[in-house]
């Protein structure tokens, strides 16, 4: 019963499961925000030709053109939101990668020093 307790007081049991598992999950993380700036992009790609092929025929009606403005407006931010999360990602992998070989460091020092 006291385990159990434990468990639902602290999020993670300890700092090294925590690392742990954040660097198993965040490759994932990582390629699904470009898996996402590609298909917003491929999207975006797609919105823009028809805009143009739509605006040299002359079949743009003003709700046609308000739903592509929109839509275009929404899938430009998405993608300025997913280069952000790229970044974040990318730049917080290499300090998480760092503490936990320093952490590793440590453990096997402790594990080899005779106390």
């Amino acid at each position: 019963m006291k385990k159990n307790e434990n468990e639902q007081a602290y999020p993670v049991r300890s700092l090294h499961d925590f690392l742990y598992e954040l660097n198993k999950e965040w490759s994932k993380f990582r390629n699904g925000s470009v898996l996402s700036m590609v298909a917003s992009g491929t999207i975006l790609a797609f919105f823009v030709l028809r805009f143009l092929r739509d605006m040299r025929m002359g079949t743009l009606g003003f709700i046609d053109l308000l739903l592509i403005v929109l839509v275009t407006a929404f899938l430009i931010y998405s993608i300025y939101i997913m280069v952000a999360q790229y970044r974040f990602f990318s730049k917080w992998e290499r300090r998480v990668g760092l503490l936990m070989y320093m952490e590793e460091k440590i453990l096997s020092e402790k594990l080899k020093s005779p106390t």
